[in-house]
């Protein structure tokens, strides 16, 4: 049971993205000054893709890395899921304008469970998404489940730095900046969210640890940009411990 009042979207639920699908990309590119698009670049470089690759992106929101698996792999059939049904219209037409709407198919769900068969994936991504999911040891077991041995689940995701030299002016760009600019720009109150969700998530090494517990072994998990984001490489280990 949610205690949030009945008309208000519960934070990191699809509803809530619901609410600032229009402006999702835009924002996302001015609050990582454009930084996002990179690691989503790296996100697919890490999942070592061979021919004909059978790829899901969960939390697809508006299509952004699927797009992106998409071109960088033209024999791939990419499936995006994501419960959000608004960002999902806004990645619809992303893919027509691009023609890719034959090679992407987008899917309203959740990824604690998912619709797909065992071992249906040859890779597996989500990026800025376990953050969001209320259960999210049955979403990595999930993951694990429908991705064929030997295949890699790559999630992406922010983190609040710790230390080092760049820790304390990250800190001040998600606690202040973050969400008084997605407040600006989306008219919102969403961000304020995503503020509160990144520190909370947990520390690199104790998310890699779940992932262990999920039937995930961790092949890596690389902080970037000074720690704001880290990427999770991971194969499928079998019955989770």
């Amino acid at each position: 049971m949610s205690d949030a009042p009945p008309t208000e979207a519960r934070g990191g639920s699809g509803a809530m993205f619901d609410a600032i699908a229009a402006r999702y990309d835009l924002l996302n590119r001015i609050i990582s000054l454009g930084v996002d698009q990179r690691w989503r670049r790296e996100t697919v470089r890490s999942l070592a893709l061979g021919a004909s690759p059978r790829v899901l992106d969960l939390a697809t929101g508006t299509a952004d890395l699927a797009i992106l698996t998409a071109r960088t792999h033209p024999d791939a059939a990419v499936t995006g899921l994501d419960p959000s049904r608004s960002m999902l219209a806004v990645g619809r037409e992303k893919l027509a304008a691009k023609g890719l709407d034959g090679r992407v198919t987008l899917v309203e769900g959740d990824a604690e469970r998912l619709p797909f068969d065992d071992a249906s994936f040859d890779g597996i991504t989500m990026a800025f998404g376990i953050r969001n999911v209320p259960d999210r040891p049955a979403a990595l077991r999930e993951m694990a489940r429908v991705t064929r041995p030997g295949g890699r689940v790559c999630i992406l995701e922010l983190a609040e730095p710790r230390e080092g030299p760049m820790a304390a002016m990250a800190r001040f760009h998600i606690h202040t900046v973050v969400p008084w600019l997605g407040a600006a720009l989306s008219g919102a109150k969403e961000y304020q969210y995503l503020q509160r969700s990144i520190a909370a998530f947990p520390a690199p090494e104790e998310f890699a640890e779940a992932m262990r517990a999920s039937g995930l072994t961790v092949i890596e998990a690389r902080p970037m940009t000074f720690g704001v984001v880290t990427l999770y490489v991971a194969t499928p280990t079998g019955e989770p411990s």
